[in-house]
Parts: C-alpha cells; structure tokens; sequence
C-alpha cells in the first residue's frame, strides 16, 4: 500500500507550529526565527517532507484578491472600513479575503504569510501594536502594493491613509471648553500608538490655548473598547477633582463610558458631556445620540481600496502619504437637540 503524502500540515502539527510558519520556513523567510526554523527543519527531515518548489510557484502566481489586514475586528469600525474596500475591489473584478490580528504582531505575520501564498495582488493593513518598518521590509521588497490605514509607521516605504487625528481632538475639546467645561478629560486607548499620541497632542493643544490644567490625572489608557471605556470612567469619578467631560479615544470607549456613567446613575449629556470619536454607524442611534468626530470609515475602505488598485495598476509606484479630513458632529451626548449641525474642520 502506498504511503500518504506528508503535507505541511503534519509538519505544522508535528512542530507545534502554525501552517504558515511552516511556509515561511520552506520559503526562507527571514521572519521566522532560528530556533523555530530549527525546529521545523528537523521535523522535516524526520517525516521525509519534499517541498514542490513549482507548485508553490503556481501557487504564489498573483490572484485576483485583495488582502484586508485589522487589528481589531471586534471594532465595528473596521467592519465599516472592510465593507467600503469591498465595494470598490468588487466593481474591479477583485475579492477581498479578511483577517484579524487581535493586535498580536506574530498573528499579523502568519496571517500576511498566509495571503502571500494565496498570492494576493495587495494588501490593505491596519498594524498591530509594535509594528515597525522591518516587519513591512519583505512586503516592500517582493513588490506587493501595501497601504497602511489608520496607523502610519514611519520610514516604512509604503503608502498610507490616515484620520487628521489632532485636528479632530483639538476640534472636540474646544466645543466642550465653548461649552463651560474646565476638567476635561482624555480616556481610553494604548498610549504606544501613533493615534493615541496625536489625539492626545489636539487634546493638550486645547487644553493650553485655553489656559486649563492638562495634567495627567486626567487622562486614563484602557483598551479601546466598550469595557475599557467602563473602566476608564470609573477610575475618573474616583478623582478627587471629578471631570465633567471626556473625549474619549473612540466611539467604543464612549459607549463603555455611557454604561459606567448609567452604573453611577449619572445621564451622558445632562450631568457628563461625551465625545466619541470615529462616528460608527451605532453613533447615531445611540441613547443619547453620540457626540463624536467623524472619520468617516466606510470613506476611508474607499479611498484605501482606490489607492491600493492605483498602484497595482502602476506596478511599483512611489509611496503616499494621504491625512484624511475629519469632521465633528455635534449630537446629544454633548450639546442640545438643536445643536445637530456638522462642523467641518481641517
């Protein structure tokens, strides 16, 4: 009787090791460190693997799919963001094959080796925490089009597409300052991000051209989510000194803070002015109805998606560099129900 094939799953098996580390191993990447590599290698040799080098190649030829990468699909944000890319790669003949890295960087690494195999024509990546240019390096040297959305990494090589980040907090916390508030504060999101830092710049930015305190028991990290906008509202109402405003790191952290204020029977917009940021489509919905900068996501999937296909089209094409306009739009959680209007800001 014939002997099966070994596949590279039983070597993933057998090594303890994900498929796609597998891969990279087999490829050579420099991703893979030594004692994996090592370790894997062995395996091999052990369960008399052969590596089809011209299958791999056929394999790798470039597709017709277009590779979505977020580190948080949990945020509905990236759900919006996802469904505008996937309404421009459609009409252009391409299928967008998603992914989430729950900003793990070694879950970003076997996802992006994964896509590579499936030879995606392009890749659209929103980074995991700890992302630097040498992770992005075999990208930008295989020549596969790569657009980062929502964080930038600098000297990366690679186009990206960014939110006005400080214009939006600066805009955000001069309407509540318009609006009587003196202890403002900043809550929620991983201060190691280049979006926490320039949201936090507007922030303080208000703060000084006002001549308020900007200090730093007023701004509290937490994960950027619902429950970490629970946690960061309870840590503020333990101050001393009580806030009673917050702009908050995004709409998931605001929606965490509403829950946390209703706990503490306080109403979000009557006794504590709320900003989101982002403006998801539950914003709008919301009771109250969120306070929030619009980013606009399902925009953003467009205009990443347009970029992305541009340079496929053009093969190897210099890196952009786009910084997105935002917009805050003034709803109940902080203002009156007369106070709907939009206001551009740049």
């Amino acid at each position: 009787m014939a002997k099966e094939r070994v596949t590279v799953i039983d070597i993933a098996r057998a090594a303890g090791v994900s498929k796609s580390t597998v891969s990279l191993v087999l490829q050579g990447s420099s991703l893979v460190n030594e004692a994996t590599r090592a370790k894997v290698n062995a395996v091999i040799r052990e369960l008399g693997y052969v590596y089809n080098r011209s299958a791999a190649n056929l394999r790798q030829a470039k597709s017709k799919i277009i590779g979505i990468v977020v580190n948080d699909l949990t945020n509905s944000f990236f759900a919006e963001l996802a469904v505008g890319v996937d309404a421009v790669v459609q009409s252009a003949g391409f299928v967008q094959f998603l992914a989430n890295t729950g900003e793990k960087s070694e879950r970003q690494r076997e996802v992006i080796a994964s896509m590579r195999e499936h030879g995606v024509s392009g890749l659209i990546i929103s980074p995991a925490r700890g992302t630097e240019a040498a992770d992005l390096a075999p990208l930008v040297e295989s020549g596969i089009p790569v657009v980062l959305v929502v964080r930038d990494i600098a000297r990366a090589g690679v186009s990206s597409l960014i939110s006005d980040n400080r214009a939006g907090a600066l805009a955000a916390v001069r309407h509540l300052i318009a609006r009587g508030h003196r202890r403002i504060a900043f809550l929620g999101g991983f201060a190691d991000t280049a979006v926490f830092e320039a949201r936090m710049r507007g922030y303080r930015d208000a703060l000084r051209e006002a001549g308020l305190n900007a200090g730093d028991d007023l701004v509290i990290g937490s994960a950027p989510s619902r429950a970490g906008g629970v946690t960061a509202i309870e840590q503020a109402m333990m101050l001393e000194d009580r806030p009673t405003a917050a702009l908050c790191f995004n709409d998931a952290v605001a929606f965490g803070v509403c829950d946390g204020l209703r706990a503490r029977r306080l109403e979000p917009g009557a006794d504590f002015a709320v900003i989101g940021f982002d403006d998801v489509i539950e914003a709008k919905t919301a009771v109250p109805a969120l306070t929030t900068v619009s980013v606009d996501p399902q925009g953003m999937g467009e205009r990443a998606a347009e970029l992305l296909l541009k340079q496929i089209k053009a093969g190897r094409a210099e890196p952009e560099a786009i910084v997105g306009p935002v917009r805050l739009v003034i709803r109940q959680s902080c203002g009156s129900a007369v106070e709907r209007r939009a206001k551009e800001v740049s």
